[in-house]
């Protein structure tokens, strides 16, 4: 740059001249009139006596647009301006409705669903609310191709308004959670007349639904929710939400405790969690927590050696010390998880504490042994992780530190990381022997921990799966057997029934070993004195409505 050329006495006069203009400036500004003005900074969002709520987190949304809204930063704001069919209570899994008015009347073959919906309801933009625009809705989720379109795209046949307050739903085939995946935050209702049906047509920065609150800015690291004036429901307890972004959980953590946002959620990490929590303990602020359906667990590929042998992935399931990880790692922030079913649904079967338990290195040494693996001979690992993730790196190194000490070299892990996006991209690609995932549910049903994960469309014992859940997922798992379950417990309409489906499914799972469950989240929310009614969803969602000071 030029400007380093400048010689010191020109500088100085640049510098006066700057410092008589920045005076100047000043004075004009302080004279003239101060209109109202829309800003995109988090600064406006500090707490206030007005009633609204400042929430902080560290999730930054890529889109508002529920047809392409798969990532919690996004589906948690969504869900707070809109209306879906059904919804959750705070704290059950167990679906209610919303927009319709009862659960679906079901056809005897499970392909037809017939759903009332409720009157005198309007959008943002006072365009009324009908089965129409319901249906219209529903075939934008589809047809516009967005992230979560497979969602319905691979189920729904059909949607039709067939009167102005029914809506009819074709299935392709039967699938019993299907009002669960109604539910889902994206299969929302939104205005016919602020969007348009098109693959990849979407509004990111735009939000027109039904919902508790309308969209009044979005911005870089700042976002405001107003009232709806015109909702159906019941109105919100505050007077409207400013959402802070924070750059890292650091700054998250010190906006919290220096009184700058009224609730921090999403997310902290473990120790900044003990310290707040801590803190609370003294009556300095509160801290509320709840169990998450949010599983993490180890991915272990089938097609690549020594993995393809069932006898070295269930050594693997064999030395796992889930109260050392959750301890050390978790600072007890978390519980122990025994089935990639967690515990929030009655059909999660503990198989693997009854098979494998914990720290069974004995076990795990003898099952490596009939493998033909030896101290000379030891079956090497390499287990995978998301740089982005310190909760991850460390519970990798705990798991190769508990090989390291405890195998006799029979088994070695090697410990990798590579940056997310690459990570994600790739693991379906069959590059990754064994992989430290997590599990956010799009549903909240039994299935959506077991046909994402084992479900195959095309592959072999041979090849493995070759396109499908397994195969997306990295675990390239095939069973006939287990595609056949997964049929069945999607037509299952009766739930003792279904429930046994899922326990064989499970059983089949501890025997084959394709994922290790680890532990099953636990979510923390805090908020400052003089906030009440902070509520979670079942789903991890921060619900805004019920909050007030």
């Amino acid at each position: 740059m030029t400007w380093f050329s400048l010689s010191a006495r020109r500088w100085n006069r640049i510098t006066q001249l700057l410092s008589l203009f920045c005076v100047c400036l000043f004075l004009v500004i302080s004279c003239a009139p101060r209109p109202q003005t829309t800003t995109t900074s988090s600064s406006g969002n500090s707490p206030t006596g007005d009633g609204r709520i400042t929430i902080g987190t560290t999730l930054k949304p890529r889109t508002l647009d529920p047809a392409d809204a798969y990532e919690l930063a996004s589906l948690g704001l969504v869900i707070n301006l809109s209306d879906r069919l059904y919804t959750y209570e705070p704290g059950s899994t167990e679906i209610k409705p919303q927009l319709a008015t009862a659960l679906p009347k079901v056809s005897p073959d499970g392909l037809t669903y017939t759903i009332p919906l409720r009157q005198g309801v309007v959008f943002h933009d006072g365009t009324p609310f009908d089965a129409e625009a319901m249906t219209f809705s529903i075939q934008r989720f589809i047809e516009n191709k967005g992230k979560p379109s497979f969602l319905l795209a691979d189920t729904v046949a059909s949607v039709k308004a067939t009167g102005d307050n029914e809506l009819t739903i074709q299935l392709k085939k039967p699938f019993a959670a299907f009002p669960s995946l109604l539910a889902f935050s994206g299969v929302c209702a939104v205005s016919p007349k602020a969007y348009e049906i098109a693959p990849g047509k979407f509004q990111p920065n735009l939000f027109v639904g039904t919902g508790p609150y309308k969209l009044a800015q979005y911005g870089t690291d700042s976002l405001r929710f107003d009232v709806f004036d015109k909702y159906w429901g019941e109105k919100p307890a505050n007077k409207g939400i400013n959402v802070q972004i924070q750059t890292s959980p650091v700054n998250l953590f010190n906006a919290f405790r220096t009184g700058a946002v009224d609730v921090a959620y999403l997310s902290l990490q473990p120790d900044q969690i003990r310290s707040l929590e801590e803190t609370a303990k003294k009556g300095d602020w509160q801290a509320i927590s709840a169990q998450s359906s949010v599983v993490s667990y180890l991915v272990l590929n089938r097609n690549q050696q020594p993995l393809d042998k069932a006898e070295v992935r269930q050594a693997i399931a064999a030395i796992i010390d889930r109260p050392l990880i959750n301890e050390r790692v978790l600072y007890n922030q978390a519980d122990p998880l025994y089935s990639m079913i967690p515990t929030t649904f009655d059909v999660s079967q503990p198989l693997f504490k009854d098979k494998y338990g914990d720290a069974k290195f004995d076990q795990a040494k003898q099952l490596l042994t009939s493998a033909g693996f030896s101290k000379t001979n030891p079956a090497k690992i390499q287990v995978w992780y998301p740089s982005s993730s310190p909760t991850r790196s460390l519970a990798a190194q705990t798991l190769k530190s508990l090989v390291d000490t405890k195998m006799d070299g029979i088994l070695q892990f090697e410990v990798i990381t590579v940056e997310g996006p690459t990570f994600f991209k790739d693991i379906s690609k069959g590059l990754y022997p064994a992989a430290l995932l997590d599990w956010y549910p799009d549903f909240l049903d039994p299935d959506n921990y077991i046909q994402p994960f084992l479900a195959c469309r095309k592959g072999s014992v041979a090849k493995g799966c070759e396109d499908g859940g397994s195969q997306t997922q990295g675990s390239f798992y095939y069973s006939e057997t287990m595609n056949k379950l997964i049929d069945q417990e999607r037509k299952e309409q009766n739930p003792e029934a279904r429930q046994k489906i899922f326990t064989e499914i499970q059983t089949q799972v501890s025997n084959d070993v394709p994922y290790v469950p680890l532990w099953q989240n636990k979510d923390y929310v805090f908020a400052q004195k003089g906030i009440s009614d902070v509520k979670l969803d079942p789903t991890q969602n921060l619900i805004y409505k019920t909050i007030k000071k």
